[in-house]
């Protein structure tokens, strides 16, 4: 991840950094015998590219938060999560784009000003790392929150109240905060990688854990929930809605940050294979995907939301016409 990473990929969690392809940096197949040319020549990506999609995410997961605080309908502990989600997606997206902008500077700096250059790359590695997890739990803690909707309906508003949604949100950022710190620490051991890669992939087998005793045990819930009085079936459908939300958002996740994990596995475990190497020289291209997640992500919660996709309108319209409406008075 560090931006000694055009060196040599020496350190197995600093290959996050992409001045390897951006700049030019040498080819690390051609230090171990490969050639030098085709598949095994690292992807150019403009620089210019990742800072665009960082400004398009930061706009797009502003619009995310600021909606849900603006309007009280969606103050629920799935908007909630999602609003965590959100600032998960627009820090990766960020950092990567601010990464950019110091590894421009270091390579137009002198030696002495590098040092402090390298400070603040370590810092945004650690706030990329910490992102990173964050939209993990926050990914699972959605999961969580639907699985009690469906099968403990009448009982969910005393499990999830605002306060302990509250907490569970700052314990995600806490931990994930921490731990993205001891990540960069350690950064130089392998075992980093490997407690990255195990989180993703435990994270995706609990994930399927839910998913499939939800989906099979729902239309069973539904239709006891629907010889209630009142509107059960309606409160069910739209939690089923939240559930295949959900799904969507775990899906785009997945497509989008497998290629990253892959190429992590890759390099502890084949970093000489010949076709190891050449599934690792489009590393700049994952990048762009993860960062493609999360412009991908306020998409999907304006499509599947009915109420959210109208707070965003408003928030737009508010503001290219300003002082013409007051959200404050409409939530």
């Amino acid at each position: 991840m560090n931006i000694t990473r055009h060196h040599g990929m020496h350190q197995p969690l600093r290959l996050w950094n992409h001045s390897y392809g951006l700049h030019g940096g040498a080819n690390e197949s051609s230090g171990k015998g490969y050639s030098s040319g085709g598949c095994y020549e690292q992807l150019f990506v403009a620089p210019e590219v990742f800072v665009t999609l960082g400004f398009i995410s930061l706009l797009e997961n502003i619009l995310v938060i600021v909606a849900i605080a603006k309007n009280k309908n969606l103050h629920s502990p799935m908007y909630f999560f999602i609003c965590s989600l959100a600032v998960a997606d627009m820090l990766v997206s960020l950092s990567n784009g601010s990464e950019t902008i110091v590894i421009t500077l270091l390579n137009n700096t002198d030696t002495g000003a590098q040092s402090f250059t390298v400070n603040i790359d370590n810092v945004i590695d650690s706030v990329i790392c910490s992102s990173l997890l964050a939209s993990i739990c926050s990914l699972l803690s959605i999961a969580v929150d639907r699985y009690f909707t469906i099968f403990y309906a009448l009982q969910y508003h005393n499990i999830m109240t605002v306060k302990r949604v509250g907490i569970i949100i700052t314990c995600i950022w806490a931990a994930c905060t921490v731990s993205g710190i001891l990540f960069i620490i350690y950064s130089d051991s392998s075992v980093v990688i490997i407690c990255l890669i195990s989180m993703f992939f435990t994270m995706l087998v609990l994930m399927a854990s839910l998913y499939v005793h939800m989906f099979m045990l729902a239309r069973l819930h539904i239709k006891k929930i629907a010889v209630l009085p009142g509107t059960g079936t309606i409160r069910q459908g739209a939690n089923m809605k939240g559930a295949i939300t959900l799904t969507i958002l775990i899906g785009v996740f997945v497509v989008c940050w497998a290629p990253f994990f892959l190429h992590l596995i890759f390099y502890i475990s084949c970093p000489h294979n010949p076709y190891c190497v050449c599934f690792m020289s489009h590393f700049n291209l994952y990048l762009i995907l993860i960062m493609c997640n999360s412009i991908i992500d306020p998409l999907i919660y304006a499509f599947r939301s009915q109420e959210l996709r109208k707070t965003f309108k408003e928030i737009i319209c508010c503001c290219c016409l300003r002082g013409l409406c007051d959200l404050s008075n409409k939530y």
